[in-house]
Parts: structure tokens; sequence; C-alpha cells
């Protein structure tokens, strides 16, 4: 691995020292049954981004020498810092596009992590994976902070409930802390832990024992300095009185963009104004917190589990390729969003991880052209 700038190396110098400590289990709290939901209505909230500035107090080092920025050089390990006080880019850098969903049920081999982070970073200019779905393999998610520390990807990680109704989820946060506290390199990747994939919408928990597993999951990671945060629709939060609780316990906002699904959906094109009726909702009650869209895209075909609450909406290559058109159309717009300006992720990086969805088809070529900016 090549060495840092002499800059960097002056800054980070010291010595890492392996956590051997593994996670403290948390309080189980069993999960409520619930169907899969497979249609989300819109929100109700209408308004428009802010005009905040986007910059924040921080003591973050500038691109290139913050992590994942584009052109870091990856230290040697060695050369690691003890924590990650200086190791992150400022959020109020992290506008734009920033990556891809990516999702691990199919418990991709090490090698093949290798290779889709790889063109991930190189090809499409990401800095961030989110992870979406689970794979229950052990020491799975060491081969997730091997690839994305390989390919200088930072990741959000996922405790994954699922639609089942199950308490599988308990187990999956146990084993996920734990790997975060054994690996010494988890904590240099892991930009945030998620809770997911839309709890509140599908009734996994009660907002108020969702709120209590993130203060403690954040209390557990807190000696590792890796925030947490729940995966969410606007709706979500909105049919629960707001969920304030949850709101408030979250250190970052990542919402859940699905336009598609609203009733006043139509073509891509068309869809900013319901994209502001969603942001609007967490610029007014997020506490001026950083924002991603993480689950975030148009499907280009419909399916039994991905069916549109408007009868004008339209399903096809050229309506997801516009919405990533959109967005990036859009970029100075969210840059300007309170909090740091708003990252945006593709959902999802192909269609054999969930389809209709994906950047790539089913036979691994790209749908469409997409070469998003990453700043403006």
């Amino acid at each position: 691995m090549p060495r840092p700038a002499l800059l960097y190396s002056l800054v980070l110098a010291g010595l890492a020292a392996a956590s051997s400590a593994l996670a403290v289990p948390l309080a189980n709290n069993a999960a409520q049954p619930h169907p899969e939901q497979v249609a989300h209505p819109p929100a109700s909230v209408i308004g428009n981004t802010s005009d905040a500035s986007a910059s924040l107090k921080s003591s973050a080092l500038p691109a290139p020498l913050c992590f994942p920025s584009l052109g870091f050089q990856l230290p040697v390990i060695e050369a690691l810092p003890v924590d990650t006080s200086l190791w992150w880019c400022d959020p109020a850098t992290e506008y734009a596009f920033v990556g891809f969903s990516y999702e691990v049920t199919a418990c991709q081999s090490r090698e093949q992590l290798h290779k889709e982070f790889r063109d991930i970073r190189q090809h499409f200019n990401s800095r961030y994976v989110r992870l979406y779905g689970a794979c229950d393999r052990e020491g799975f998610y060491d081969d997730i902070v091997d690839a994305a520390w390989a390919n200088t990807l930072g990741v959000h990680a996922l405790i994954w409930f699922g639609f089942d109704g199950s308490d599988i989820w308990i187990s999956r946060r146990d084993t996920l802390l734990a790997a975060l506290h054994a690996n010494p390199l988890a904590k240099f990747v892991t930009r945030v832990l998620q809770f997911g994939s839309e709890p509140l919408f599908d009734n996994v928990l009660p907002h108020a024992q969702l709120a209590e597993q993130v203060a403690l999951a954040k209390a557990n990671l807190s000696s590792l300095g890796i925030p947490v945060t729940v995966s969410e629709l606007a709706y979500g939060y909105q049919e629960r009185g707001g969920a304030q609780d949850v709101l408030d316990a979250i250190d970052s906002i990542n919402i859940h963009m699905l336009p598609f699904f609203s009733q006043q959906a139509s073509t891509s094109d068309k869809a900013w104004p319901l994209v502001q009726q969603d942001l609007q909702f967490f610029i007014d009650h997020g506490n001026g917190k950083k924002m991603y869209f993480d689950e975030n895209g148009w499907p280009s075909v419909t399916s039994p589990s991905v069916q549109p609450n408007s009868p004008d909406a339209v399903a096809d290559v050229p309506n997801e390729h516009g919405y990533y058109v959109l967005l990036d159309q859009h970029c100075e717009d969210l840059k300007n969003v309170v909090g740091g300006g708003v990252g945006w992720f593709a959902h999802i990086y192909a269609d054999d991880q969930e389809p209709g969805y994906g950047i790539y088809d089913s036979k691994g070529k790209m749908k469409f052209p997409f070469a998003p900016r990453t700043h403006c």
C-alpha cells in the first residue's frame, strides 16, 4: 500500500492499537410481527429545501488527506492513528453522489467483493457503499472491511431486520457489534451503523424501543467513534406522530427517497417536488443533522413487490436514468441543505441484487450512462 503524503503522516502519526474488546450484547427487545410492505405511501409535508449554509465547523483534514476522499492515499496499517478523530472527511464535503447501495443477501465471496468494490470506486468515483440485506456467514463483515479498505471506500453498515417478523435482527446486531470491536480496521472504514431497513414503516419496533436501541448501540460503539442511525422513509416517521425520539437519538439522517411510490408520481423528470416534500420533513425535524439519501432510486420495471401508488407512474430504463439526472441537476440545491448538504447513493449496484433498480443489468451491462457529479 502506498505511504500517505508527508503532511498526512505528520498529522496522523501514531501506531494502531488493535482493540481486543468484544461488543457487549444489547438488551433484547423482541421484534413485532409484521407483513412485508411493498407499497410506500407518500409523505404529506410539502416544502422547499433550506438555504442555510452547508458549512460545518470541523477539525477534519481537507481532501485528499481525509478518508475516503477521491485521491486519498491509504497509509500502511502500522501508520494508522490511534483513533478516527482526524480520519474522516468533513461531512459538509459529502454531498452530491457518494456511492451505491449494495445488497449482500448473496453472501458474496471476498474475491467478488474486491472486484465490485474496485469497480464502485474506480469506475464511478464512489466514496461509500451502503449495505442492504444481510449475510449471516461467519466472518462476512470482515470480508466487507477488507474489500472496503483495499478500495478506499467507507461503509454504511446495516443491522438488517428483514420482513418475516422474526427476532434474528438481535443476533445480527450482536454479531456486527462484536465484529466492529474485534477487527482493528473496522472503525477506519465504517462511517455509520444503520438500523434498517425501514423499521418504523415495517412495524418492526415501536419508535420508543427503536430510539432505545439506537442509544444502546451508540454507547456500545462510543469507544470506536462509530455513529448510529436508522434507515427509514419520511412516511415511516410521519405515521408514528413524527417519532421525534428516534430523530433526536440518531447521529445522521439516512433517508429512503423513493418518489416512484408517491401517489403523485408520473415520470422521473417531474419528481423534484416529491423529493422536496420528503426532504422538508427532515429539515423541519432533524435538528440540522447530516442527511443522506441512502435507499434512493427509481425502478426500471415493476414486479409483484414493486407496484406504484399512482396510475401515472412510469417504470422503465429512461425514467430510472432520468431520476439520477434529476438529482445531478439539483446538485447545488442538495449542497445547500442544512446540516452540510445531502449526499446520495444510487439504489442499487446491479439488477441481480434487486431487479429493476440496478445501474448494471442482469447480464452485467450498464443500462445507461452513469457519471454523476461528486461535488459542485
